[in-house]
Order: structure tokens, then C-alpha cells, then sequence
């Protein structure tokens, strides 16, 4: 959520089909640049569009502020090489707990920027 509320497109109105939005967005980039992407979308799992095919989706439904930020972390700690992972997130907190396990970390801010390019 982030990276979605990193732009006042009214988002906060559909929460799902800004998520939906933004796994497309993704599935460009990843098809374009060949990359690996993980997504962890705050929310119960959703039918996404078929082209979200290009990019794991994960859903971080345990109610909690932290739930999606948890999921995350999970996820880079049982990365055999997490110095191989990036995660985007403009939250410190997050940023702080998966550099400690060897995750680099970008902006929301500079996704976006790649994702517009």
C-alpha cells in the first residue's frame, strides 16, 4: 500500500481495484525487464486479471498493522540469498528490519519511477 498510496489517484475509494491496478502495473515492468517480482497486497485474497501471471502475489490477510509488513519479512528471511532481494517500501520500520536480515531496499517513490519509465 505504499507504493499505491504514494499517488492521490483515489485509490482509498477501491481499495482491490487499485491493487489490481498496481499488479498490472507490475506484470508490465516484470515482462519488460525480465525481473522477479513479489507482490504482498494488505488485503484477503482477490481474483486478480490474468496477466498478474507475471508476478507472485501474496496476501497478507491477518488483521494487523503490521500484517503485510510481516509477510515481507517472512519472505526475505527465507530467501537463500536475501542480499539478492529489494524491497520497495518508503516505511522506515520495514526498510530498518529487512536490511538487518540483507535486503536492499528502494523507495515507493523510486518504483514508481521505474514502473512509469
Amino acid at each position: 500500500m505504499n507504493v499505491i498510496g504514494s499517488r492521490p489517484t483515489g485509490w482509498w475509494r477501491d481499495r482491490r481495484a487499485a491493487m489490481a491496478e498496481f499488479v498490472e502495473e507490475l506484470a508490465g515492468y516484470a515482462a519488460r525487464s525480465g525481473e522477479d517480482l513479489t507482490v504482498v497486497l494488505d488485503s484477503k485474497p482477490f481474483a486478480l486479471p490474468d496477466t498478474a501471471g507475471e508476478v507472485d502475489v501474496r496476501f497478507a490477510s491477518a488483521r494487523g498493522a503490521d500484517a503485510a509488513d510481516d509477510v515481507i519479512v517472512e519472505i526475505v528471511g527465507a530467501d537463500a540469498d536475501p542480499s539478492s532481494v529489494v524491497v520497495a517500501t518508503s516505511d522506515r520500520r520495514l526498510a530498518d528490519r529487512v536490511r538487518a536480515l540483507g535486503a536492499e531496499t528502494i523507495s515507493a517513490g523510486a518504483l514508481r519511477r521505474l514502473l512509469d519509465a
